[in-house]
């Protein structure tokens, strides 16, 4: 049988050819990419020459490249077109890449090689490869014992193996949990567009008849602003908290066992906690100061979000229930300030938002221009691909949209690189953006809410750190820096979307062409503070929900997740009974299956950079092709190749402060709009 993933593509920019792939071949392409990766790396560990940076750093660099194809082309489909074949052969692939990875961080031979280099006269991005690899063998227990070493495979090998079954179970209990609606009248206050795509939902789910609501990821669901009846938001609701609790999808335990194994993990490696064991990759400094940041925040968030729930109480007449939250929330913005957010989707369709949003904003600020090819293969008819131009008219790279909610989708919203730039590879970005907008009724415009714009413009942050990537090496560019930095860049690129200079080139109404009313503007910039009591409350309840599974002992076992829950949420402050967690353990997929475990802090820490480069952003001129090349210049491009921390300073003349961040989120002295 042919496999098309064993030779680099003929195809543009390498490509895959997604449309000649199958399972099969993914699971075929992994299997041989390690066993000749592991060649490779026992020729780097036997060189009989004296180890220097290039028959060694530079090789491990080189080495892989079929695994490294087969898994990025793999990891792109199975998150965004995760079918039953994908589904299939995921726990295998998942078991053997793991496996790999601790082949190589645990080959004694190879370590020892690496460490006898003498990098005293290196500097650049050759001493920070040397640095960046090193602590990676070491974090991953290249120094350990032999016995410790076994010890350590086994542990990695359950967790990815519970990793992969949480993976399973959320899609699973993604789609069990969409909410059918047998009547129209319980849509109440949906447009006709979002009853027909319910009505299409429906019939797609094999429901003859009826309306189906289905699921995203967090657990507030945006139409839940929408719905008039709190019967309807109430179900819509109770569904979307209850993920993973119970039946064949269950998997509360997972997490639990994943967060136990994960302190016995790093008890093993010499740590603490799990959560000791991530931030010494992170730009924090260490697990208190996370903790006293957080701290930090929470009372005033709280207090907001209850002076919030009194206004709310004044229009609902009765107490607030956490379903009735963006109902009433939205009704308080419409009293308060002539607001309307749900009819704001009129002005936002989706094409629109991309080309002429977040397409121009990149354009005036960094240059580069965009063109849709309609010649390389998809792995689903909904993705589309624009060539990438630079301003002298040299391509960049590659960059693919996948905008539509589908039952084989994960939920959420993310960027992936299916190509990493790197010079020393001769490679050139290919990077995605997949989100989960609900798809349309056939004939009918992609209208999507304010939320989904700050999306777009928030992924495609992420896209344009992967396509600037100016690095050498692989393994240190693009977005290959600390979790709590690589929300950084996609924080700033939401501050295009509001901006006077880029709004009105895409807000304008579907139907009479018309553009968003000044007036509408304003009342949004008035607005701005209104409901960040809410906002902030529920991303530091998911934030401290991370780091209390994270900051277990080794041998702490939780028996009862919910119980523990409660318990550690409202110690800290917090109030999950009225406003919940953006995600809770049966479907927070960042920490169990995403990337993010004891990372999820890193969006608040991250957008203390960020406030304070917006600042900078509007104290310079705002958007200007002089400011959009110093950002890419001394931040975007750099990736991982020098400190992080070190090329904001570069960038910003000055470390970050953190008094934008209060004044952006109402945080100063607790004020609220």
């Amino acid at each position: 049988m042919h496999n098309p993933l064993l030779q680099p593509s003929t195809l543009p920019f390498e490509f895959p050819d997604y449309s000649a792939l199958n399972a099969s071949h993914y699971l075929d392409a992994v299997r041989q990419g390690i066993d000749e990766h592991l060649v490779e790396l026992k020729a780097i560990a036997q060189d009989v020459r004296p180890a220097d940076f290039t028959n060694t750093f530079e090789a491990l660099e080189r080495s892989g490249q079929l695994l490294r194809r087969a898994v990025m082309a793999y990891w792109t489909v199975f998150s965004a077109h995760g079918t039953d074949d994908l589904r299939e052969i995921d726990p295998e692939i998942q078991s053997m890449v793991s496996g790999h990875q601790d082949a190589i961080h645990l080959d004694g031979d190879l370590y020892a090689r690496l460490a006898s280099v003498d990098a005293a006269q290196l500097a650049g991005e050759e001493a920070r490869l040397v640095a960046e690899t090193l602590r990676t063998f070491r974090a991953a227990g290249a120094e350990l014992e032999p016995e410790a070493k076994d010890k350590l495979r086994a542990l990695n090998s359950e967790i990815t193996d519970l990793s992969s079954e949480y993976s399973r179970k959320l899609l699973g209990s993604m789609n069990e949990s969409a909410v059918l609606f047998t009547d129209a009248s319980e849509l109440a206050g949906l447009g006709e567009g979002q009853v027909a795509a319910a009505a299409d939902a429906a019939r797609a789910a094999g429901h003859p008849e009826g309306y189906l609501l289905a699921l995203v990821l967090p657990t507030g669901q945006p139409l839940l602003e929408r719905l008039e009846l709190s019967e309807s938001r109430r179900r819509l609701f109770e569904a979307s908290v209850n993920r993973g609790q119970v039946g064949e999808n269950k998997n509360l335990e997972l997490g639990a066992r994943m967060a136990a194994l994960r302190a016995t993990r790093a008890a093993l490696l010499g740590f603490a906690t799990h959560a000791d064991v991530v931030l010494q990759e992170a730009t924090a400094p260490d697990l208190a100061a996370v903790q006293a940041r957080l701290n930090e925040l929470i009372p005033a968030a709280v207090d907001n979000a209850r002076a919030e729930a009194v206004e709310l109480e004044k229009i609902s007449g009765s107490p607030i229930q956490p379903w009735d939250w963006a109902y009433y929330s939205a009704a308080v913005a419409r009293e308060r300030y002539t607001l309307d957010r749900g009819s704001l989707r009129e002005y936002f369709e989706l094409d629109a938002v991309l080309e002429h949003g977040v397409f121009s904003a990149a354009g005036r600020l960094y240059g580069i221009s965009f063109t849709e090819r309609f010649d390389l293969p998809k792995y689903h008819p909904d993705v589309r691909t624009w060539e990438v131009f630079n301003e002298d008219g040299s391509t960049l790279g590659l960059f693919l949209g996948d905008f539509f909610a589908r039952p084989t989708k994960a939920g959420g919203a993310w960027m992936n690189s299916i190509r990493e730039s790197s010079s020393l590879l001769e490679e050139r970005p290919v990077v995605t953006n997949t989100l989960n907008i609900p798809k349309p009724a056939a004939g009918e415009p992609a209208l999507v809410s304010l939320d989904e714009v700050n999306t777009l413009f928030h992924e495609f942050g992420h896209a344009l750190h992967g396509l600037f990537s100016a690095g050498i090496y692989p393994s240190l560019s693009g977005t290959s820096v600390p979790r709590d930095f690589v929300e950084f860049p996609s924080q700033v690129n939401e501050m295009w979307a509001l901006h006077p200079e880029v709004l009105p080139g895409y807000a304008r109404h579907t139907l009479t062409g018309e553009p968003m009313p000044a007036s509408t503007v304003e009342t949004l910039e008035a607005a701005a503070l209104w409901g960040e009591g809410f906002s902030t409350t529920e991303y530091l309840t998911a934030a401290v929900l991370d780091l209390a599974w994270h900051s277990l002992g080794d041998g702490e076992t939780i028996d009862d997740p919910l119980a523990f829950e409660q318990r550690v949420l409202t110690e800290a402050g917090l109030i999950p009974e009225m406003v919940p967690s953006r995600y809770r353990t049966g479907y927070f997929k960042h920490i169990f299956d995403g990337g993010y475990s004891a990372g999820y802090y890193s969006y608040i820490w991250s957008e203390v950079l960020d406030a304070d480069t917006v600042e900078w952003f509007t104290e310079n001129g705002g958007l200007t092709r002089e400011n959009g090349e110093r950002f890419r210049t001394e931040l975007l491009s750099r990736g991982n190749t020098r400190d992080p921390l070190q090329s904001y300073e570069i960038f910003r003349g000055a470390p970050a402060r953190i008094e934008p961040l209060l004044k952006r989120r109402g945080l100063e002295r607790g004020k609220t709009a």
